[in-house]
């Protein structure tokens, strides 16, 4: 079994033995083969460079740069959470979403109070919404006579997931235990006859219910973009002028997910003929009676689709749930630090300092070799490879390659200039190895805070793939 303390002999003893190519490109292979230092040189990377790969047989460290420096891992933060996740939770955990009544139904009435309760689901839907309407619909339900209350507090609120991203980053939304749509609210735009026309929805597959708890309205200015005020429940946005064209559409951050889940609810289930009074927020579950209940799909799925498109809200969720199972707090932040305290448990030591779940948080921190052991020891017992999506590789030029002999399935991260990038590389000959690869720049990270596309990100980040691709198809054809 490998341990952090043999991982680290294992480096400190061989890097001085290693005899790499320095031939630049293999006439023999058809991938490339570059030497470390030519793959750098081309990179033409500012900042900082860690890589670790592990062959995981065995634990032996087969290359190594930097692989001791904790640095920000971004969205690979997810593959910890991923294993934080399925230890506590276990792979048939679902989040549930529910509906209860606190009184019996009678003439299609609910004699007391409708409950819409969430368990901390970050997948739930408006067309899941809309389901559970229908439901109560088909039980008969017309209205209640007491109260509509909404119930999110069995995950703790958060604001926003990093305080350090644009206002209007729909990846940036509060955390909560009742989420909808990725706590994200969309807002479309068309000019007008006079002005424009704009609208706010909560926009599903097949249901498009308006928004009431939140608005936007047109600024005369070219700048800021966006900006945002709440309050007396209710989410202000204006946007400038000068930046709309035509038309268009984003989705924008909800920061009031408990409002607006209980907005769209009350829209939905008036559409199925159900009044319900004006929703109130309440801090602890009435008990009562089950009316519906819709579960999320398993966690192993939830976590695939995570990994896959990097759903921040999804990280967070899953994480904050597994610390609240282990007994401990889970607000923001010190669920991050639970997650490492449980890491650095599981891994007999390290020094990882985690904030949160996705990633998104700059001041996450953790060594590439740490990173590529954690795989190793708990990623078998997880499933983690199966869970992970498809890595394509970059020529010289950074164009995608056709599919070659080395394969790849990992989890990218991508900050304003932080590129990173943990998994499996499989070689030609079937073996597997594992890896982490962290680049980051963080001078020129802050200096970008609070901007969307700063100048040079896009190309540093595209530089950055270059040199991961690189290394990956050196790895699989040196170890095959």
């Amino acid at each position: 079994m490998l341990t952090r303390r043999g991982a680290l002999g294992a480096l400190a003893g061989g890097a001085m033995a290693w005899t790499l190519p320095r031939a630049g490109w293999s006439q023999a292979a058809t991938v490339r083969v570059g030497s470390v230092s030519d793959l750098l040189a081309a990179a033409q990377l500012s900042g900082e460079v860690g890589f670790a790969v592990v062959d995981p047989r065995n634990g032996k460290v087969l290359e190594a740069q930097g692989a001791d420096r904790a640095m920000p891992p971004a969205s690979t933060v997810k593959t910890i959470t991923t294993l934080y996740a399925l230890e506590t939770l276990g792979s048939g955990w679902r989040f549930p979403t529910r509906l209860i009544a606190t009184g019996p139904v009678s003439g299609g009435k609910i004699r007391g109070d409708l409950i819409l309760a969430g368990g901390g689901d970050p997948t739930l839907s408006t067309d899941d919404l809309a389901d559970m309407a229908a439901q109560l619909a088909r039980r008969g339900i017309t209205g209640v006579t007491g109260r509509y209350l909404v119930f999110g507090a069995s995950l703790p609120y958060a604001e926003q997931i990093a305080d350090d991203q644009p206002v209007y980053a729909g990846y940036n939304p509060a955390i909560s235990g009742l989420n909808l749509n990725y706590n994200r609210v969309y807002f479309e735009w068309k000019r007008a006859a006079s002005g424009y026309a704009l609208s706010m929805d909560a926009r599903g597959r097949t249901a498009v219910p308006k928004v009431y708890t939140a608005s936007v309205a047109v600024a005369q200015r070219q700048s800021p973009l966006f900006t945002y005020k709440r309050g007396q429940g209710r989410e202000a946005w204006t946007v400038a002028q000068g930046a709309l064209g035509a038309s268009g559409s984003r989705w924008l951050p909800v920061r009031d997910p408990v409002g607006y889940a209980g907005d769209v609810f009350q829209t939905l289930a008036r559409a199925q003929g159900i009044a319900l009074p004006t929703p109130e927020r309440v801090g602890g579950l009435p008990q009562g009676t089950l009316l519906v209940e819709r579960g999320s799909d398993s966690l192993p799925v939830l976590l695939r689709d995570m990994l896959k498109y990097s759903t921040n809200l999804t990280a967070e969720t899953v994480g904050m749930t597994a610390t609240l199972r282990r007994g401990q707090t889970a607000t923001r932040g010190a669920s991050g630090s639970a997650m490492s305290a449980w890491l650095r448990g599981r891994m007999g030591g390290g020094t990882a300092r985690l904030v949160d779940h996705s990633g998104l948080g700059t001041d996450n921190r953790i060594a590439p070799l740490e990173m590529a052991q954690a795989v190793v020891l708990l990623g078998p017992k997880a499933g983690l490879k199966g869970l992970m999506k498809p890595f394509a590789l970059r020529d010289a030029q950074g164009r995608p390659t056709q599919a070659g002999p080395v394969q790849v399935a990992a989890k990218t991260g991508t900050l304003n200039f932080v590129s990173t990038l943990t998994g499996y590389v499989t070689a030609p000959g079937g073996r597997d190895l594992v890896f982490a690869i962290f680049t980051g720049d963080l001078k020129r990270r802050a200096q970008a805070i609070g901007v969307e596309d700063p100048p040079g990100g896009k190309a540093w980040v595209a530089r950055s793939k270059i040199l991961q691709s690189g290394l990956l198809e050196r790895w699989g054809t040196l170890y095959a």
